[in-house]
């Protein structure tokens, strides 16, 4: 057993840290299939989940594919093979925040984390805590987590129609995202904020998730620089940060010849409401975790 693992190892592309955050498990968005592939293609030595990876502010809706689960069940195998995995708490999983600082075996739950990289400090954290809408009007921010949700499942059966016609699919949310005005104002001023609070603590690199916004680049202020990086999403980007070597740079699954092109939105195949009352949800995981 211990000789297969070694050569299913010898597979993976080492990759020192590797940062996800808004998977969004329990939605119909969530892309697990593609998570899952891309997990099983890296072998990191430290695995940072930077928030919102259960979407537990719409658990309620019953929704829970096992796709989603096999996501979860290979975290635990990283954790268990010895991976340092660190789970940041989010907005959508912020009732794990009452567990800030459990620790079980190599798998960490913390509000935020701070590592001394060779070249500076980095300060990771989801990023919420900037967020207006969210620390003022928290019933507003939940609505529009549902509208969202809504979009998306919209946006499957739109793409589902646009395959069977040969169009090219499309992203709602993201071309609604890339062309409001008051969407890219709010995106510049939370990068902004954040880097400026990290900046002042000293920090190189700040790394949030919560947007949904990829990034890699260094902001300038007047007292000094550092670097923001955001790893975005496992729902419309599919993207990932890595650091290796002594460099960050972001992820795109899409863009990853490695990755073969297949049908990645669990939703379409999955549009199923399953039982999830505490009997059946408890065998659900005992069957995903049978050896």
């Amino acid at each position: 057993m211990l000789l297969c693992k070694k050569n299913m190892n010898k597979n993976k592309r080492k990759v020192e840290i590797v940062v996800l955050s808004d998977i969004h498990l329990g939605t119909y968005g969530c892309q697990a299939n593609a998570l899952k592939k891309y997990l099983k293609s890296v072998q990191p030595e430290k695995l940072i989940l930077n928030g919102d990876i259960m979407d537990i502010w719409q658990f309620k809706k019953r929704y829970w594919p096992k796709s989603h689960m096999k996501v979860v069940k290979q975290i635990v195998s990283l954790a268990a093979e010895g991976v340092k995995t660190y789970y940041i708490t989010g907005n959508h999983d912020e009732i794990l925040r009452k567990f800030a600082g459990m620790k079980l075996g190599s798998f960490h739950i913390v509000n935020d984390l701070k590592i001394d990289l060779p070249d500076g400090k980095a300060w990771f954290f989801h990023g919420d805590v900037f967020d207006v809408i969210i620390q003022n009007s928290k019933w507003l921010a939940k609505l529009g987590a549902v509208g969202y949700d809504i979009l998306i499942l919209i946006n499957v059966l739109i793409n589902y129609l646009a395959r069977i016609f040969g169009i090219k699919k499309i992203s709602m949310s993201k071309r609604i995202k890339d062309n409001v005005k008051s969407a890219l104002k709010y995106i510049d001023n939370f990068e902004e904020t954040a880097a400026r609070a990290g900046q002042k603590k000293g920090f190189k690199y700040v790394i949030c998730g919560h947007i949904h916004q990829a990034q890699k680049r260094i902001v300038k202020f007047e007292q000094g620089e550092i670097t923001y990086l955001n790893s975005g999403d496992w729902i419309e980007n599919l993207t990932a940060l890595e650091y290796n070597k002594g460099k960050w740079k972001v992820y795109e699954y899409n863009k990853d010849p490695l990755m073969k092109e297949e049908k990645t939105e669990d939703s379409e195949k999955e549009l199923v409401m399953i039982d999830l009352s505490a009997n059946s949800l408890l065998k659900n995981m005992l069957e995903e975790f049978q050896v």
